[in-house]
């Protein structure tokens, strides 16, 4: 019989493609409470939605009744830095509060694992609410795994390219009307990562769940100047760019592994991909000698980024 998968957040771009990776081996339910999106994405997998708002307790309660899951995959989030900012308690109310919720439920139902999605953005130095509430869920889930049966352990990347919201999409639709790109930051630095990208190190999470518990999972992963990105994005598909003013809580680069981090991190290799596990309860025996940022990572070259926007222009 298979064991029972919940995954928050399961109407969304993420929830969608992780349910398709694991409906084979699991039972999954998507939990969302857009139940328009959530009815769309059991049709798209065929797994079972339900309706569920993380910063609702009884909500949580409710569903996992219900599904009584094995494993939880936390994928719900108010995730945009400018929105965050300018409605800070409905960030608060689902990224905290809401992640709390679900911790304090899977607790009381003992489910024995749950994987916290987490950001690029959580990390020091913070300079938006939405990286503070996503580092909050990370402390959170790594102490509640501490005093609890429950195994809690979250995974950090960067952007997930034409992830509902993000850059590209965005890009997309300002393209198709004018052919103007308007951007606010052209001499920032962002990782990107695909879809199945996103997947695979959840999954690899999950399978070292134990090995894992109580730590952060990041994967190596290539970044790029947004610059580069949009000279690319022309050259192919024509158009131009214009900057336009910065988002408040927008920082230059982003940091998978930050300073405060290197001496409690240390690097493994998973069939030649590499990985690199926070476990801030002890210092790592061959620790990292400096951070992994935006700045300093590998950078991805032209016929990567070309295959990158091919994903969503195609």
């Amino acid at each position: 019989m298979k064991k029972n998968l919940l995954i928050t957040g399961g109407s969304g771009y993420l929830g969608i493609n992780l349910a398709n990776k694991f409906k084979q081996k699991y039972k999954v339910f998507l939990g969302s409470r857009n139940q328009k999106r959530n009815r769309e994405a059991s049709n798209i997998t065929g797994c079972k939605d339900i309706p569920l708002d993380v910063s609702n307790i009884n909500s949580i309660r409710d569903a996992l009744n219900y599904c009584n899951p094995e494993i939880i995959i936390h994928a719900a989030a108010t995730k945009f830095v400018d929105i965050s900012e300018e409605f800070p308690f409905e960030c608060s109310d689902v990224n905290i509060l809401g992640s709390s919720n679900l911790a304090r439920v899977a607790i009381e139902r003992k489910v024995k694992t749950v994987i916290g999605i987490s950001t690029d953005k959580a990390t020091q130095p913070i300079k938006n609410f939405y990286g503070f509430s996503k580092a909050t869920m990370e402390k959170l889930f790594l102490n509640a795994n501490n005093s609890s049966i429950t195994n809690f352990l979250c995974v950090r990347y960067g952007n997930v390219a034409w992830s509902t919201g993000s850059v590209l999409p965005i890009w997309k639709e300002m393209h198709k009307k004018k052919k103007v790109i308007f951007t606010t930051g052209p001499k920032m630095r962002r990782f990107f990562f695909t879809i199945n990208d996103a997947v695979d190190l959840v999954s690899f999470a999950l399978k070292n769940s134990k090995k894992f518990s109580g730590k952060i999972v990041c994967a190596d992963m290539k970044s790029s100047m947004i610059l580069d990105v949009l000279k690319v994005w022309i050259k192919k598909y024509g158009g131009r760019y214009k900057v336009i003013r910065g988002r408040k809580g927008d920082r230059l680069d982003e940091y998978l592994i930050a300073s405060n981090e290197i001496k409690n991190t240390f690097t493994i290799k998973d069939k030649k991909k590499v990985y690199y596990v926070v476990d801030y309860d002890k210092h790592a025996s061959r620790p990292l000698k400096t951070i992994i940022s935006s700045q300093n990572s590998k950078k991805l070259n032209e016929n990567e980024l070309i295959k990158l926007l091919e994903i969503g222009m195609n």
